[in-house]
């Protein structure tokens, strides 16, 4: 790929203007992120989930019912939403491209905000580490990261092992492999004990703070209380790291939920006249040494997990949900004690969906609803309480948060302000959210508007920053969410859908007209014709 297409970016960093609001005029904004959390919370609908924290935010607030994420897989999310720029565009679409190596000037979301007053820190993850270099992206932090993210546990429990195992016996077995490791001059350590003890989940009857995530909160209300008494405003992140795999949580979260009541995935088959490519063997599943290896895409239609394993999973991340729920809620009850409720921001987002053995996929990595789909929720002084149904995506939350704050909103930004939905819940912004998901040269396209998904899968390493070609259509998907919520039957070739088809295929060629345009604009095309 030219890389220097994506130089478009963003010499507009010179070119932008602080805003003349003073200081106090600033609203403060609490940024919660929730690793792999799809919408499996109350406030969504989910009504045996023990989510009384997330629940709370959302009544204060604007719970938006179809957002969904760029590309469902952490860097490419997360790269995205604080860049208020497609992966396309940031150059990020896998687990090890850094985004300033591709894009040097690009802006941040938390960088612009310090630029403009803002004391801005990081606790926890925010960008996937992989995707950011020197001090997790130095330009976008107040306080240097290794600092943010030093972890102090309670004597009693000691470090996780491997970062996830607070079980006593878990510890043990993992310092006897690791001594194992090196008795037997291993090349790699980690990998030696991760191949042999890495459970997909653990329930352990600790405090919270015996867990990184528990951690990640104490640091957080350690900042929150500091940065509330100084005169700037403050963009505080908090990164939250389950329900990311593995599913490890303290017994009392377990507790909450009975296992003999987790209801399986209704619809563990594939898509009839779907389209192969769309699904995956849940490799990183695979990667915990209590999973059973699958060889190939079929094999998760033959070989499924066992009904007692799926259901220890689920279980698992409702565990895990609830444990981050009860962090967030110390988060929400500080603020208030600080006197901050006012005159402060709250977004919590989960950087993309997650499958839990529908169409007998696990973890993301897919276009489907499971996968793109996430919870999403602002609170904001002085806006609307509800919920809004129309789409909207990740890359709207950099020009929404700078909006909300008058302060001027980058004009190379691809996503739109939603202030106007926090104004109003009928206001319908856009037309249709754009995610996107590769396999190999194969890229699909998915477009989701109030009603259906159309995904295009375009072959020989197409990108939408090149002209639309019909010839390397390769196949596609059409799902209908009010007839057909599982995605159950591919719609694409159904004559009765013919004109949905049309709609939804003339908003993808819309969609790529507007991003050459972007780019043509720029310069950028010019310069590599």
């Amino acid at each position: 790929m030219n890389s220097n297409i994506h130089k478009l970016l963003i010499g507009a960093t010179a070119m932008l203007t602080s805003c003349s609001l003073n200081s106090q005029d600033k609203k403060n904004v609490l940024f919660i992120a929730v690793d792999d959390l799809k919408p499996l919370i109350n406030s969504y609908g989910s009504d045996f989930m023990h989510t009384p924290n997330i629940d709370m935010l959302a009544e204060k607030g604007v719970l938006f019912t179809n957002a969904h994420c760029q590309q469902a897989v952490c860097g490419p999310s997360r790269a995205s939403l604080l860049t208020g720029m497609r992966p396309d565009y940031t150059g990020v679409w896998d687990l090890k491209t850094r985004m300033r190596d591709i894009n040097p000037d690009i802006l941040a979301l938390p960088q612009y905000f310090r630029q403009n007053g803002y004391a801005s820190v990081a606790v926890g993850k925010i960008y996937d580490p992989r995707s950011v270099a020197e001090e997790y992206d130095f330009q976008s932090w107040s306080i240097p990261y290794s600092e943010s993210s030093t972890y102090v546990y309670p004597e009693e429990y000691g470090e996780p092992a491997l970062s996830f195992y607070a079980k006593a016996e878990s510890k043990e077995i993992v310092k006897k492999l690791t001594q194992e490791a090196r008795s037997t001059g291993a090349d790699n350590v980690h990998t030696y004990v991760s191949e042999r003890y890495k459970p997909s989940t653990e329930c352990a009857d600790v405090p919270d703070e015996a867990y990184m995530d528990g951690q990640i909160c104490n640091n957080a209300l350690g900042y929150m209380k500091e940065l509330a008494g100084k005169d700037e405003p403050f963009f505080l992140a908090v990164g939250f790291k389950r329900p990311h795999l593995p599913f490890a949580a303290p017994k009392k979260y377990w507790d909450l939920y009975d296992r003999d009541k987790v209801q399986l995935a209704e619809y563990q088959k594939p898509v009839k006249d779907g389209v192969s490519i769309a699904y995956h063997n849940h490799g990183e599943l695979q990667s915990y040494s209590d999973i059973p290896v699958l060889e190939s895409f079929s094999d998760i239609f033959s070989n499924l997990l066992t009904e007692e394993k799926q259901r220890e999973l689920i279980h698992g991340y409702y565990a895990s949900i609830s444990f981050i729920d009860a962090q967030i809620g110390k988060l929400l009850s500080q603020l208030k004690e600080l006197g901050l409720e006012e005159n402060t921001i709250i977004v919590l987002w989960g950087d993309h969906g997650w499958h839990l053995g529908d169409h007998a996929l696990w973890c993301k990595h897919t276009n489907f609803e499971q996968a793109t789909r996430v919870p999403f929720i602002i609170s904001s002084p002085g806006s609307k309480q509800g919920e809004y149904h129309y789409p909207v995506e990740f890359v709207d939350i950099f020009p929404t948060l700078c909006d909300a704050n008058g302060l001027e909103i980058p004009a190379q930004l691809q996503g739109a302000s939603l202030v106007p939905a926090l104004k109003n819940l009928n206001h319908k912004v856009k037309e249709y959210a754009v995610s996107q998901f590769d396999r190999g040269p194969n890229h699909g396209y998915s477009l989701r508007n109030d009603r259906y998904r159309l995904t295009i899968w375009m072959q020989n390493n197409y990108r939408t920053f090149m002209p639309f070609d019909e010839k390397l259509v390769l196949d596609c998907e059409l799902y209908d969410y009010v007839a057909d919520p599982n995605e159950t039957i591919n719609l694409y070739r159904s004559v009765q859908h013919k004109d949905i088809t049309e709609q939804m295929f003339s908003y993808f060629k819309e969609f790529v007209l507007r991003q050459n345009a972007e780019l043509e604009n720029s310069g950028s095309i010019a310069n590599n014709k």
